[in-house]
């Protein structure tokens, strides 16, 4: 079947990002390139009221992570590497290149967001904007994560657990299990819209998926943060200028000052607001989002 997207006015695409990963992509406009990375338990499709809008200025790019979505679910080791965010993000890099966009900026919302933090760290050449929509830096979280944090973020924690635990109690229970999930997110009536559940659903009720988005966690809690510890070490921090938003009735923005924990990782320009929604910012407010994104993205 030929690749297909939500997103009005966007033609789909598989990339090859190298190594077999074939990567479902959504592109449209012209202009700057700009890549749209999602968060868990959305796809690309999350960014389709925000995306056109972005495209009357920009050329977008919006993509399915690896092992989400449409894209490629490669098998993962006992390390997890193949779903850390370096492999991840290195991915995005080579869909851009192959593209032909050298040098973009990059939004994150979620796991997207931590993956365009290390891609941002990892391809300081290519990256040259970020915006990363409600989190805090992961190894921040992780450090200063407590029994309120651990109850909010439950999945954090459940994902992780060793292979098959998360993965078949999901199978038993997976659209009662989303379908919680993605309502704790938002704080907005009527978001997500039933058209997007059912298309998360559609992607989530492949096991393959799943154990990927578990994966994705398990990096999060091992890998990651051992890459997280070299930079540290090594006095590796963002250098280009960021824009956080966040959610002021979610998680993140209750427990966080936000742009204090990115500051604590950046020596470029920080900045950002907290917006009148949860966690799901894109779809709770996209006009507002699209509006700052425009702002910042335009430099």
């Amino acid at each position: 079947m030929a690749p297909t997207t939500l997103i009005p006015g966007f033609h789909a695409a598989e990339i090859a990002a190298g190594d077999g990963i074939g990567i479902r992509a959504a592109i449209g406009g012209s202009g700057p390139p700009v890549l749209l990375l999602h968060g868990h338990p959305q796809t690309h499709a999350t960014w389709r009221a925000v995306a056109p809008v972005l495209a009357e200025r920009f050329t977008v790019v919006a993509t399915d992570l690896r092992g989400y979505g449409d894209s490629a679910k490669p098998d993962s080791g006992g390390d997890h590497a193949p779903y850390s965010k370096r492999a991840m993000a290195a991915d995005q890099v080579a869909v851009m290149w192959e593209l032909g966009h050298r040098h973009f900026a990059v939004v994150g919302h979620d796991r997207g967001g931590r993956v365009a933090h290390r891609m941002a760290l990892d391809h300081p050449d290519a990256v040259e904007r970020l915006a990363v929509l409600d989190i805090a830096p992961t190894a921040t979280m992780y450090a200063r994560a407590d029994r309120d944090f651990a109850t909010r973020y439950f999945w954090w924690f459940f994902l992780i657990q060793p292979e098959p635990l998360p993965e078949e109690m999901i199978a038993g229970a997976t659209e009662t299990y989303l379908r919680m999930h993605l309502s704790g997110q938002s704080r907005t009536e009527g978001v997500p819209a039933e058209d997007l559940v059912q298309e998360y659903l559609r992607c989530y009720r492949d096991p393959r998926m799943v154990h990927a988005v578990c994966e994705d966690y398990r990096a999060a809690a091992g890998i990651d943060l051992d890459h997280d510890r070299e930079d540290g070490e090594a006095g590796r921090l963002l250098t280009q200028p960021l824009l956080a938003l966040w959610g002021a009735n979610g998680t993140v923005g209750r427990t966080y000052d936000v742009l204090e924990t990115w500051r604590e990782v950046s020596t470029g320009s920080v900045d950002g607001h907290g917006l009148a929604c949860g966690h799901t910012l894109q779809e709770e407010l996209p006009d507002q989002v699209a509006d700052h994104l425009t702002g910042f993205l335009a430099g």
